[in-house]
């Protein structure tokens, strides 16, 4: 299969609806494309038939046999890129870190880092308890483990 091609075909069918993003592109040895999606505002069933159909129309069975599979990255998958982080600005993320996790609001994003906001629980300076304390952290994509966004009912 001609990585390429699918990958030419693929940016096609993305440049014709701008919302939409990739997330991760692979074609295994048994000629299984895989691809998956995301969208500035989500990603519809009929917008993987459109890339599907962008893909597989100009490929020849006859040429080459294959199979292939056009997903939307899932509620629950991990924030992968910085488009991904910026579409979520607003939300709150169970984010991973080399040495802690936090759970924070989703405050910022551009191409380098996230900024997050949250409260903890800290104890008193001075005598016993604890107050409540605003916190917030600028933070690399480099330092990030993984970060999802938290689903609230």
């Amino acid at each position: 299969m001609q990585k390429e091609l699918v990958k030419e075909l693929l940016d096609k069918a993305l440049d014709e609806n701008e919302s939409l993003f990739l997330i991760d592109f692979e074609i295994k040895s048994d000629n299984q494309i895989f691809v998956v999606i995301d969208g500035d505002k989500g990603v519809s069933v009929n917008d993987c038939i459109d890339v599907s159909r962008a893909i597989e129309h100009n490929l020849d069975r006859e040429e080459e046999d294959f199979s292939l599979e056009v997903t939307s990255a899932g509620v629950a998958a991990p924030l992968l890129i910085p488009r991904q982080f910026k579409k979520n600005i607003g939300r709150k993320l169970a984010v991973k870190l080399k040495e802690e996790a936090i759970e924070a609001n989703l405050e910022d994003a551009n191409e380098e880092e996230i900024t997050l906001r949250w409260k903890a629980r800290e104890p008193k300076p001075v005598g016993k308890g604890k107050i409540t304390v605003k916190k917030e952290a600028v933070i690399p994509y480099s330092d990030i483990v993984e970060a999802k966004v938290m689903i609230t009912f």
